[in-house]
């Protein structure tokens, strides 16, 4: 199941570097099981089925895709703008600027571990740990050791000599945890230039007795005003892609 989820994942962002590549063809026949190889062959095809109906939760946990979507969240409750953009706006925008962010990770999954499996020149267990080397890379790189540590004690496991030896159920966890810590920071951030707007309003309107009018109305053109001076979409989309070079 494990080997599989991992290569579904790779498959999926990787299918637009892939266009280019050979297709092996799929078929499925219904029959007769004559040698062992068969059943193993459909076992595996039941298997990825099977996986790619949770190839979304996948691409959630291992990915920029966390962060991305928290950060855009955040922005949006900031502004206080309600429903918009719309939720799926900002899920669509997570998604392309993770699938911009793992493309290099993709692509070395795929020319690595996949295609040379797909060729028939390496074994399955061969081509599992190449493609999921990319990934580890990756989750490694922004997980901390302070939210690896802690899954690494929860296991019990013995302290691990190098990353090599950290198994996936433990660095997927520590780098959801860290991914989530990370983006709430970046959301602290964004929220203070809107805070300050919304204070400075607020005591506009309480100065002028004007009670009964929620500061949030007056405060919103003036959070878009200044998000549009600031060229915030830019700038924003800028600093979550350079957070994970």
């Amino acid at each position: 199941m494990r080997k599989a989820a991992v290569l579904a994942l790779a498959l999926g962002i990787s299918a637009v570097s892939a266009a280019a590549q050979s297709v092996p063809k799929l078929s499925l026949e219904f029959g007769d099981v004559t040698a062992p190889d068969e059943l193993s062959t459909t076992l595996q095809i039941v298997l990825l089925l099977t996986v790619l109906a949770l190839a979304p939760s996948i691409l959630v946990m291992t990915t920029s895709f966390i962060r991305i979507v928290v950060v855009l969240s955040f922005l949006r409750h900031a502004m206080g703008t309600q429903q918009m953009p719309p939720n799926q706006l900002l899920t669509g925008l997570a998604l392309i600027l993770t699938f911009f962010i793992m493309a290099p990770v993709a692509d070395r999954a795929y020319n690595e571990g996949l295609a040379p499996y797909l060729e028939e020149t390496i074994s399955g267990e061969e081509a599992f740990a190449r493609t999921v080397a990319p990934f580890r890379e990756f989750m490694l790189k922004h997980t901390h050791e302070r939210d690896l540590a802690l899954f690494v004690n929860l296991t019990n496991m013995e302290q691990p000599n190098t990353p090599d030896d950290i198994p996936l159920h433990v660095l997927v966890p520590g780098f959801v945890l860290s991914e989530l810590r990370t983006a709430f920071q970046i959301a602290f951030v964004i929220f203070i230039p809107f805070l300050v707007i919304d204070m400075v309003v607020a005591s506009v309107l309480m100065s002028m007795g004007m009670m009964m009018l929620p500061p949030i109305i007056v405060s919103l053109p003036f959070k878009i005003l200044l998000f549009v001076l600031v060229d915030g979409w830019y700038l924003l989309i800028r600093s979550l892609v350079d957070s994970f070079v």
